[in-house]
């Protein structure tokens, strides 16, 4: 008895607690982004740290002053373009001089990064993709890439993923409440195109070898039950640049990111970007604002050229059966079941059926789009 009150005594007391570090993290900024140096666009994206416990996992930062500012002084603008992002045209900036970031809050905090020097990438010299045949199958993309000058001996990688993809079954028909009839073109829901930014940290170090070569860095890896390589498959990588301090931090970031989760890995450290609150020296900010111009090659993977693999459909699927009378009310187009076969010849004045399945399995454009991308082949 005594050892029962004791308990619910220990229970009933309990309190959530919130360490300060947790109940602080909305104060902290967060700067995303490259400056470009050369013809193409720059985009900054500004945020704020959300709490743990926060419904929201995004928090923009909206009406801030941003823009690029040279060790002469000359200031580059940014424009807002909307949830956080800051977008400036080429800058086509003189790689003789370096640059830092300037950012003023809407709180008026003012925030800066370190000047650093305009580093030139280098092009990829290619793309490509090996076929792994192993316990764990699958796709290992990798990238080639050197500097003739043997100046450049850290890279970063990013990458945008496209992929055609098809629903699990084929809807030709659709109520159009007296009928069913043939989908129209705008009304095609069996073929879609899926898209996928990056979100792994994909860093390639030369320091240590002679020339600055690297031979077949792997960039992602595609299971071969993964619905991208279903049919055909594109990647965009972007290759850039890094000074040493930057790559520190990428690498940095990636271990509190990626490698943590038990007793024995890596225990988190401070992640110390280049950008500073320089009216509130003790604020952190999160973020390393680099300098350099950008590389890209794309790559084409068709399902011509894997081993014949069969991806597995992120839904369980099945079929069912309806009378074919119904149909055209039941299942209109936006349907949460879709109408998969034919209509069926009628006879005797007995209504035929028509198959019929849940609209995950029947309606590509719940996870992708119907538009054709321009670059599709």
């Amino acid at each position: 008895m005594y050892l029962l009150i004791l308990s619910l005594s220990i229970t009933g007391c309990k309190k959530p607690y919130n360490p300060p570090a947790i109940a602080m993290a909305g104060s902290y900024l967060v700067v995303e982004g490259v400056v470009n140096a050369g013809p193409d666009s720059t985009i900054i994206t500004l945020s704020k740290t959300v709490n743990v416990s926060s419904a929201n996992n995004v928090n923009p930062v909206l009406g801030a002053a941003v823009s690029v500012v040279s060790d002469q002084g000359i200031a580059y603008p940014l424009t807002e373009a909307g949830n956080g992002s800051y977008v400036s045209p080429g800058l086509n900036l003189d790689k003789t001089h370096q640059y830092r970031l300037s950012i003023k809050a809407p709180n008026n905090e003012q925030y800066q990064s370190d000047l650093v020097p305009v580093n030139i990438t280098p092009p990829i010299d290619s793309l490509g993709f090996n076929v792994v045949n192993n316990a764990a199958p699958g796709v290992q993309i990798y990238a080639n890439t050197h500097d003739a000058t043997n100046t450049i001996k850290y890279f970063r990688w990013d990458y945008n993923e496209t992929w055609e993809f098809h629903a699990h079954y084929f809807s030709c028909y659709v109520g159009n409440g007296s009928a069913l009839v043939l989908r129209s073109a705008s009304q095609q829901i069996n073929l879609c195109f899926g898209n996928e930014v990056s979100s792994d940290i994909v860093l390639g170090s030369a320091a240590k070898l002679q020339q600055d070569v690297l031979y077949q860095s792997p960039i992602a890896f595609i299971s071969s039950t993964s619905e991208k390589i279903e049919t055909e498959y594109s990647m965009l990588l972007r290759e850039y640049a890094l000074t040493a301090d930057a790559y520190n931090f990428w690498v940095n970031l990636k271990t509190n990111s990626e490698s943590l989760g038990s007793i024995f890995d890596a225990q988190p450290s401070q992640v110390t970007g280049n950008i500073h609150c320089i009216s509130n020296p003790s604020e952190p900010v999160i973020g390393y604002v680099s300098v350099c111009t950008v590389t890209s090659k794309r790559i084409f993977i068709t399902s011509q050229q894997l081993p014949g693999w069969t991806p597995t459909y992120p839904y369980s699927c099945g079929q069912d059966s309806a009378l074919s009378c119904c149909t055209p009310f039941l299942y209109p187009p936006g349907s949460t079941v879709i109408a998969t076969g034919p209509p069926p010849l009628l006879g005797n004045g007995v209504p035929g059926k028509v198959a019929t399945s849940d609209r995950e399995c029947a309606d590509c454009t719940l996870r992708g789009s119907t538009t054709r991308p321009p670059f599709w082949h």
